[in-house]
């Protein structure tokens, strides 16, 4: 199977992407679990504002096989949402990477680096059939 694992990001066991800039970091799910999840019809994403704990559900994707949460990568305050997934959950399934869903001003940077690595992250995947 081939992942599309985008070197510059970092990501968790629950299949989120993350991407650190200036102590933002932008959530998104990735390739391997859009592509599990098939074709996603809903997205509910948080309100700007809210105070989310890493590990925690931040939100939920549904697909036409299931219903899933997401995680929070690390503890912060969203300061966006990506509306236009509220609008358009399809842009998950056809563009993974870009479809960023929320923006976390990080309150503990170093759980940032906590994440997986591009190469740990392709490791747990192809482990994970």
């Amino acid at each position: 199977m081939s992942l599309n694992i985008p070197k510059n990001l970092k990501y968790t066991t629950d299949h989120e992407w993350a991407k650190l800039e200036n102590g933002i970091v932008t959530v998104g799910i990735t390739d391997f679990a859009q592509s599990s999840l098939g074709d996603i019809v809903f997205v509910e994403l948080p309100e700007v504002g809210t105070k989310i704990e890493k590990g925690t559900s931040f939100g939920v994707v549904e697909s036409i096989k299931s219903v899933s949460d997401l995680y929070s990568p690390v503890t912060g305050e969203v300061v966006e949402k990506n509306s236009d997934l509220e609008s358009s959950p399809e842009q998950c399934n056809s563009e993974a990477y870009n479809s960023w869903m929320i923006k976390i001003k990080v309150a503990k940077p170093d759980q940032f680096e906590e994440l997986m690595a591009p190469s740990a992250y392709e490791e747990y995947c192809q482990n994970s059939h």
